[in-house]
């Protein structure tokens, strides 16, 4: 008889249309959806050229990307091996193929197995061939030619179950794997080789023949068990003079001889080659499946929490949970590790390349936690939105993440404590979170001082030099070469001057680029220090003899996370961002009445090398393993008191849906944060920072206790560390039901910028149901969408739960079209701190004292009105008197001082006496720090 010919070139023609039909479809519902392979050949031998041609060709046939990059013959393994990392690290190539051999200072091993196993679609990475060797076995990837193997078998209806398999070759490219493929589908395997013996004798009692030993027609027909089925995996050339090559392609089998004796071969060429072929193509598109697929499939496991009653101290509790490896937590909500930069095991920064491979997402849910006016205890809001992204997260299956700011340590060591949330609702590790971090507040204190420094040091060097020798000094020849450092074209364009060699200028134009002339009554730049330290509120600089050719100064520290250098970290949307704000923030003005900038002075780009790493938010997890992201905190009484434009960009893209998915149903959600109450976090948040960023909040929950409202109905003055009285430890509802009016005026301020608003209820043990009810009622009655009880301090996210449905169903019913903001950026100034003290405070009317009024006109002089306002004042009251509880109407806002954070973009008015470094109390928090034996930080709180 004569056997049945295989055609492998007509099932993988076959394949080919298959695949390309497939991605198609693909394409239709997904536009991004483009698989891609990358093929790196090292030198140019002939053979190497040859399969590399086919398999460009065959991926242009079926719509795959194939990028071919040639490297030298003389490459440098290190080298290879950093360009394999560059393409593991690309999440738009799915495939890459090594194409072998390589030349022989290079390591075959070393260079297979760099590959990511995620892209391993030639299937010889460590990984990939030790799950296929295993028993029952995943291997993301089988090797191209034996996968072909059992593709042209089970096309050809060859049944293997039971049958006699024989493998001549055992090479870790064909052999060994495809006995591993044989053994999975039930054959009976035998692997032999050059030196088995009595091969002829294994040989004809072989049901299925696999030829792949490398030497040409070594297998003779008469060694073939009739009926056999012969599968010719050789690759071997011969002389032929007829062929222009002068040679030609023959197998391992003495095709003419086995003709004869198989009911079924393949023949050489024709058979397994293109089949190897359409398998690298199968393999590249189930990468590409696999990748988008990843990318659909995040999902947060939940740390299990160990409830106890009464609750533990949050440091006990935060040192009883064992974190997971940031890495873990990264991976659950689809952070490349090329996109993570730990510090430590249990926290990290996250690079910004994250928000261009994501670019093409739909955000996620955006959700704002603001609060009532709060008393000194505060009311729980950071508690608050850690419990309800624990409950998102970890209890209703939506990504999630909380967005909180970085604590300054002012407050860990002084009387407020840390703010990583409390009891079973909280950041761990809590004393990682409350103490450097990741050195982000350290930065902005460098950055802000070395512009202090450069500002008196500028004003010396204009007090003791000419100005020729100022300028030269300033713009020095070096080489016999004299050029402006980049920073300085900006002052050149600021005063008109359009020239790039600094020998071109003539002497007035030298002047005016050298000559900032500070005045220094206008200085405004102050030093920072991360440590309440109120001996700093007022100091004298310049006493120095060696000084004395400028008279001393009077200034001040601030607390360094009140530095305008913070809150251009808050408000950036990205790195070229902060360098242009950084170097637009005014400092002083000149003797003639113009503003002097950190660019002016030179300092621009020092300040965002400081601050560069800075810029990246950094990752951490809740008590229960939901990520958090914790980044910026600008003090929230002069600033914006909300956590940063970029971590909440890189969170919704993390949170959103990919172009296939159903985004109700898929979408997560951004939980953040914003300082005090609504009419202080909550207006900045609206008015700077949704105006700075573009991003729009689907819902605002608003946190409510019992107590506080006690408070604003009438209830006495509650002081920290002082037994609480007894209205607040017992119920009252008639104090209560006159408190509310606070919680009716944050409920109409929030809805007037358009998002649903739901309102948390605080749970204490002390509140009573018809406390809890009567809150509901009035918060209802206010125009809440709804009104939840949480009791995520004592439960954790399962606390919040009925809290976190409540969430997702304002938010779906959401619509961001109506967001508003409070005021166009047109108005005068004075029209817009009217607004916002009638619309949000309830004032009847606003008084600027002589020192506001002047500062107004030189900052519309200078062109730096037209910029959002923050008005500084207590947090205790919705007007700028603490003592004035509830809601307090018709009353006079004093304005006694404005001040421009130009690089922020803002301009802040002093509605009170707000100190900039608090001061530390008579028994202050650091006094129960101590660090155990074992390292283990004992006593924050």
């Amino acid at each position: 008889m004569t056997a049945t010919k295989i055609d492998g070139t007509a099932i993988a023609k076959s394949i080919r249309e298959r695949i390309s039909q497939e991605i198609a479809s693909k394409q239709n519902a997904n536009p991004r959806y483009k698989p891609s392979l990358v093929i790196i050949q090292v030198g140019e031998r002939s053979d190497s050229s040859t399969y590399v041609r086919m398999k460009l060709k065959a991926a242009e046939e079926a719509q795959i990307a194939c990028d071919l990059q040639k490297y030298p013959e003389d490459i440098s393994e290190i080298e290879l091996l950093e360009q394999i990392e560059r393409y593991n690290n690309d999440a738009n190539v799915h495939g890459i193929l090594v194409q072998l051999p390589l030349p022989g200072h290079i390591r075959e091993y070393e260079v297979t197995s760099a590959v990511a196993d995620a892209k391993d679609v030639d299937g010889f990475g460590g990984p990939n061939i030790g799950e296929l060797a295993k028993k029952g076995g995943k291997p993301l990837f089988v090797p191209c030619t034996p996968k072909g193997v059992m593709v042209l078998l089970e096309e050809s209806g060859v049944d293997l179950k039971g049958k006699n398999a024989v493998v001549l070759g055992r090479s870790d490219i064909v052999g060994a794997p495809v006995s591993y493929l044989l053994r999975n589908a039930d054959a009976t395997v035998t692997v032999c080789h050059s030196k088995t013996k009595d091969l002829q004798g294994v040989m004809k009692s072989a049901d299925i023949v696999i030829a792949a030993i490398g030497k040409e027609r070594f297998i003779k027909g008469d060694w073939i068990k009739p009926g056999a089925v012969v599968i010719d995996v050789g690759t071997n050339y011969v002389p032929d003079d007829s062929k222009k090559s002068g040679q030609r392609l023959v197998g391992d089998v003495d095709y003419d001889g086995a003709v004869e004796v198989a009911s079924m071969i393949t023949p050489v060429p024709g058979g397994v080659g293109p089949m190897t072929v359409a398998m690298l193509l199968r393999n590249v598109v189930n990468a590409a499946d696999s990748y988008f697929d990843r990318q659909k499939s995040r999902h947060v496991t939940p740390l299990p929490l160990k409830l106890q009653d009464p609750v533990p101290s949050d440091i006990d509790i935060s040192r009883a949970q064992h974190p997971k490896m940031i890495n873990k937590v990264a991976a659950e909500v689809g952070i490349a590790p090329s996109e993570l930069e730990p510090y430590g095991a249990y926290k990290a920064k996250v690079s910004l390349d994250v928000l261009d491979r994501l670019k093409h997402r739909r955000n996620g849910r955006y959700v704002l936690v603001a609060g009532i006016t709060p008393t000194p205890l505060g009311e729980g809001k950071s508690t608050t939105t850690i419990g309800l992204t624990q409950a998102l997260s970890g209890h209703l299956g939506r990504i999630a993440f909380a967005n909180v700011r970085q604590p300054s340590q002012g407050p860990t060591f002084g009387i407020k404590g840390g703010a990583a949330g409390g009891g079973y609702s909280q950041v761990i590790p809590m004393d990682e979170f409350n103490l450097h971090l990741t050195g982000d507040i350290h930065a902005i204190t460098a950055a802000n001082n070395l512009l202090a420094a450069a500002i008196d040091t500028r004003m010396y060097h204009e007090a003791t030099q000419k100005d020729g020798p100022l300028y030269r000094r300033l713009v020095p020849e070096k080489k016999g070469k004299r050029e402006f450092a980049k920073v300085m074209f900006k002052r050149l364009e600021k005063l008109g001057i359009n020239k790039t060699d600094p020998n071109e200028l003539t002497e007035d134009e030298a002047r005016r680029f050298a000559r900032l002339d500070i005045d220094p009554e206008t200085i405004t730049w102050h030093r920072v220090l991360d440590v309440n330290d109120r001996h700093l509120r007022g100091i004298t600089i310049g006493q120095a003899p060696t000084e004395n050719k400028v008279p001393p100064r009077e200034t001040s520290f601030d607390i360094s996370v009140a530095s305008e250098c913070m809150a251009v970290l808050a408000l950036s949307t990205d790195l070229k961002d902060m360098r242009e704000r950084l170097g637009r923030m005014v400092v002083a003005s000149s003797k003639a009445g113009d503003p002097v900038t950190a660019d002016d002075i030179g300092c621009g780009g020092a300040l965002t090398a400081l601050m560069k790493d800075a810029i990246k938010p950094n990752l951490m997890q809740t008590l229960e393993g939901t990520p958090v992201f914790v980044h910026a905190g600008p003090f929230a009484n002069i600033s914006i008191g909300n956590s940063s434009i970029i971590a909440d960009r890189v969170a919704l893209k993390l949170a959103g849906t990919e172009l296939d998915e159903d985004h109700n149903a898929k979408t997560g959600f951004v939980v953040t944060e914003a300082g005090f109450d609504f009419t202080m976090g909550g207006e900045r948040f609206m008015n700077i920072k949704c105006r700075a960023s573009g991003l729009v909040p689907d819902v605002v929950v608003i946190v409510a206790t019992v107590r506080a409202l006690k408070v604003h109905g009438g209830g006495p003055e509650i002081k920290a560390g002082a037994q609480l009285p007894e209205v607040y430890r017992t119920e009252n509802l008639e104090c209560l039901r006159a408190g509310c009016v606070n919680l009716a005026k944050h409920i109409a301020n929030a809805r007037s910028y358009g998002p649903n608003v739901v309102v948390a209820i605080n749970k204490f043990s002390t509140d009573s149901p018809a406390e809890i009810d009567l809150i509901r009622d009035a918060a209802l009655a206010a125009g809440a969408q709804a009104a939840v009880p949480a009791n995520h301090w004592a439960e954790g996210g399962p606390g919040a739960a009925d809290l976190a449905h409540a969430v997702v169903d304002a938010a779906e019913k959401s619509q961001p079209e109506n967001f508003k903001l409070l005021y166009p950026l047109t108005d005068p100034v004075t029209a817009r701190l009217e607004t916002i003290a009638r619309k949000m405070y309830g004032a009847g009317s606003i008084s600027l004292s002589p020192t506001a009024a002047h500062q107004l006109e030189t900052y519309t002089r200078q062109g730096l009105a037209d910029l959002p306002l923050c008005i500084a004042k207590t947090q205790y009251s919705l007007s700028h008197d603490a003592a004035l509880k509830g809601a307090p109407e018709g009353f006079d806002l004093p304005i006694r001082e404005v001040r421009v954070a130009a690089g922020a973009g803002y301009l802040f008015a002093l509605a009170a006496e707000i100190q900039t470094i608090p001061g530390l109390p008579t028994a202050p928090g650091y006094l129960g720090v101590e660090v155990g034996e074992g390292g283990e930080v004992e006593g924050l709180f």
